[in-house]
């Protein structure tokens, strides 16, 4: 199996300067070290509006880090394609190829917030729309070496051609977050790579890359199961008690997620809103326990057809070190 990080970064407005710089650098050093222990890739979050200091310009914080790696695949998980100018988003997006000699890999999605709706004051009815005109203008800019125009629904663009052009042709591979039976259809049909939620059952995880490999292989697409990256939160514990404390802690991150998510303004079949409210149903899927009972688990996903994991560790660096050294070399050796 081959395993990626996956969450973001913090740097509250309510705390010094020269603090939220250093928590910042902590994460890049993160990500060195990720890169040291034997990790794949990073798929950094983007989110806006939350008062707790989530990171936003995500693209910026990839640049930083991909000069201070070499081998890390760097993508975004997710670019929420409604609240972005395709164009300028590809102009950023062709540069952080560059930049990193090819190793980025663009992870969209629709959004599913309240505050992100309300705070853009975008109607939730728009973000599917937004969505697909933004991916194929993002794609089209991004590709294109002759210049074009578009007009659509929400943007108009005349005889342009983007500059740069990406490192990787036709343009960096991309990644669509999709759950829902037609949104995995669309994804396959597009020839898009797959990313699947933490929450979900190993056994719906299953069907749902069937019916990805399904509808790629009836729109003429090759499958490769490392064209499937499943997140799932973890924590690897050193006693019950550790145990207890992450459970625990995941459920009022999670908790904290809802409250974010939650209201008029929300896409409320999308994401963490999908899932039962029943106490307990969202972290029932996560990585948390022992290495032995981590690695159980990762076995259960395996005989699902999963192959590509990506983890969120509650930021310590410590975890991650542990399921590098304890859990990854009896699923990297294979």
């Amino acid at each position: 199996m081959r395993f990626g990080l996956f969450g973001g970064a913090s740097a509250p407005r309510d705390v010094d300067a020269a603090e939220s710089a250093c928590g910042l650098q902590r994460v890049v050093d993160a990500h060195v070290e990720a890169e040291e222990l034997g990790f794949h890739s990073s798929f950094v979050t983007e989110h806006h509006f939350t008062g707790i200091g989530q990171m936003s310009a995500i693209l910026t914080m990839l640049a930083f880090i991909a000069a201070r790696t070499t081998r890390l695949r760097l993508g975004t998980a997710v670019l929420v394609l409604p609240w972005h100018n395709p164009v300028l988003l590809a102009e950023q997006v062709a540069t952080l190829d560059l930049l990193s000699g090819g190793r980025f890999d663009l992870g969209v999605g629709k959004g599913y917030r309240h505050n992100e709706f309300a705070g853009f004051a975008m109607p939730p009815e728009e973000a599917e729309p937004r969505f697909e005109e933004v991916l194929a203008v993002l794609c089209r800019a991004l590709s294109s070496n002759e210049p074009f125009s578009h007009r659509g629904r929400f943007w108009r663009f005349d005889d342009i051609v983007v500059e740069p052009a990406p490192y990787q042709r036709p343009h960096p591979p991309v990644w669509l977050a999709a759950s829902s039976a037609n949104s995995i259809t669309l994804c396959a049909r597009g020839g898009y790579n797959l990313l699947l939620d933490q929450f979900a059952s190993p056994e719906q995880i299953g069907e749902r890359i069937g019916l990805y490999r399904q509808e790629l292989q009836a729109a003429g697409h090759a499958y490769d199961p490392m064209r499937v990256a499943v997140a799932r939160n973890c924590w690897v514990a050193l006693d019950a008690a550790d145990r207890d404390e992450a459970i625990g802690r995941q459920a009022r991150v999670h908790e904290r997620l809802l409250a974010l998510s939650r209201g008029s303004e929300s896409r409320p079949a999308s994401h963490i809103l999908a899932y039962s409210d029943t106490a307990g149903a969202r972290e029932a899927h996560s990585l948390i326990g022992s290495p032995a009972e981590i690695a159980g688990k990762l076995t259960a996903l395996k005989a699902q057809g999963v192959a590509y994991v990506l983890l969120f560790g509650q930021g310590s660096r410590e975890n991650m070190r542990r399921f590098a050294e304890t859990v990854m070399p009896g699923f990297a050796a294979e």
